[in-house]
């Protein structure tokens, strides 16, 4: 497909409705190694925990390679075979608490080809908004679509730093940890739980912690710390982090916003974070 042809699916909406289910944010509070009965129907949806919600429901026979859905139907079909979660942007307007009724309306914004550093790529940004009963969820989705890699990752040498942060946790993601987000998320990409996939076709050292599942831990940081729900979050996801490794999560308040990281077991920043605390 042409660059033209790529733009052409700018504008492109989808929607779907589900319910906050009960049961699935009680198992997310569960894979995080929390008390499940401390949610019940009524209560505020936790941060980003609407990402169990109004999922693709592909079939198995329109799955690709990796897990994923294949392009072609909502999102583009561009000539790129790895995909990845750069970033997002989020606001949170109201509350979604668990029990309501769910509308997600999709809408792709942007196509938008570059050059990176390992070669041609396509950038696509999607809003989402969604609507609960008494709230909504207004969210940018950065998708980053490129050529799958020839050569085992390499990453580079980038040194820790050197400020020192009020918040400081660690958790250590295990396969379990990463299958049961994968579950609850419906995402099928095999980089999470499929080691040999990782290993042979993608080429990463082993399976990938999910980009959204370090946000959520870093929103969870955040609004656990201060006692605050939040009202915004913008993250950007800077490198991969890796089973059975020790992320650090880290994040300093300030009347404005607060500053939030995720640091690799190298101590480089692999995933950073602004947030607005109500």
């Amino acid at each position: 497909m042409s660059q033209e042809a790529w733009a052409a699916w700018v504008g492109r909406t989808e929607e779907v409705t589900d319910q906050a289910s009960e049961a699935l944010a009680r198992g997310m509070l569960a894979t995080l190694d929390r008390d499940p009965r401390a949610l019940g129907d009524g209560d505020p949806l936790p941060p980003l925990f609407h990402w169990m919600y109004c999922r693709e429901l592909a079939p198995g026979s329109h799955l690709d390679v990796d897990g994923h859905q294949k392009r072609g139907d909502f999102l583009p079909a561009l000539p790129f075979s790895r995909r990845m979660w750069a970033g997002g942007r989020l606001r949170f307007e109201g509350t979604v608490r668990i029990g309501d009724g769910l509308r997600r309306r999709s809408t792709i914004r942007t196509v938008t080809p570059k050059t990176g550093r390992s070669g041609p790529l396509v950038l696509v940004t999607v809003e989402h908004r969604i609507s609960g009963n008494g709230g909504e969820i207004v969210e940018e989705q950065d998708l980053v679509f490129l050529e799958r890699p020839t050569e085992p990752l390499a990453l580079p040498d980038a040194p820790a730093p050197e400020d020192e942060m009020e918040w400081s946790e660690s958790v250590t993601p295990n396969a379990a940890m990463l299958f049961r987000f994968s579950a609850l998320t419906f995402n099928a990409h095999r980089i999470h739980y499929d080691r040999d996939y990782a290993r042979g076709v993608e080429l990463y050292p082993d399976l990938v912690v999910h980009g959204p599942l370090t946000a959520l831990l870093l929103a969870d940081l955040a609004t656990r710390r201060s006692g605050r729900p939040l009202r915004a979050l913008t993250f950007r996801a800077r490198r991969p982090m890796f089973v059975d490794r020790m992320i650090t999560l880290e994040g300093t308040p300030s009347s404005a916003s607060t500053t939030l990281r995720a640091l690799d077991d190298t101590g480089a920043v692999a995933m950073s974070a602004e947030a607005t605390l109500g």
